[in-house]
């Protein structure tokens, strides 16, 4: 067997076009997840009556289902509560003009809200209780100590774990194809069946990737030496 290396070069080309759409469905679960994993982290740290257990529930729950499932009990399950709802108050909606990618980046966030929840919360209690006691010395209280103490140290140092929860996430945007959404491993999959030749298609949109990766962890190395320059005794 021998590999199609022109055929590669055009499917590489074709395959590419869906990269908007792959870095869509990354980065708005991963903006959104950001708030929610930051709700649900200080609810956790500060251990917040009534909201605890619910936090720590959807915290357990979320990351420990498959995300491929998350994306299918939304995609099924939100169209047939919302006819629910939409039939007990007396209204007519019509679930199935709702785009896909809506369902697909509900499911996405909900499931980047729960590993961001865990990624902030671990750079919060990375920090020093005694930086903490420091500011309510000099009359901080305990949302200005959190802002201006406890989570630019917290982000900073956590920067290498969001940047393995992008790749991560790029990767996983690739299971929104069995919803027809199409991204990179979608368009590989179409571009692929007009002459079989999957390895190549396979092959070229694993390249976008990687160079996709690649990019992010240069910029994610820069942007780490820039926020914890603090460490090193300043800017540089």
């Amino acid at each position: 067997m021998t590999i199609d290396i022109p055929f590669m070069w055009t499917a590489f080309k074709e395959i590419i076009k869906a990269l908007p759409v792959t870095m869509m469905l990354t980065l708005i679960p991963l903006f959104v997840g950001f708030f929610i994993g930051l709700v649900v982290a200080l609810i956790r740290v500060y251990k917040v009556k009534g909201l605890l257990a619910i936090a720590n529930g959807y915290v357990s729950f979320l990351r420990g289902t498959p995300i491929i499932m998350h994306v299918m009990l939304i995609y099924f399950g939100f169209p047939l509560l919302i006819d629910a709802v939409a039939a007990k108050l007396g209204i007519s909606v019509q679930t199935q003009l709702i785009p896909i990618s809506t369902f697909v980046l509900t499911a996405l966030s909900l499931s980047a809200g729960a590993y961001l929840s865990e990624v902030i919360r671990s750079g919060i209690l990375s920090i020093p209780k005694g930086q903490v006691e420091a500011a309510y010395s000099v009359g901080m209280n305990t949302f200005q100590t959190m802002v201006r103490i406890i989570l630019p140290q917290a982000l900073a140092q956590s920067i290498p774990n969001f940047t393995n929860i992008f790749v991560g996430f790029l990767h996983t945007s690739s299971i929104a194809f069995l919803v027809s959404q199409k991204e990179l491993t979608g368009a590989a999959n179409i571009v692929a069946s007009t002459n079989l030749k999957f390895l190549e298609a396979y092959i070229a949109a694993g390249i976008i990737y990687w160079l996709v990766t690649i990019l992010v962890e240069g910029l994610s190395s820069l942007v780490e030496k820039r926020a914890t320059s603090y460490m090193r005794g300043g800017v540089r």
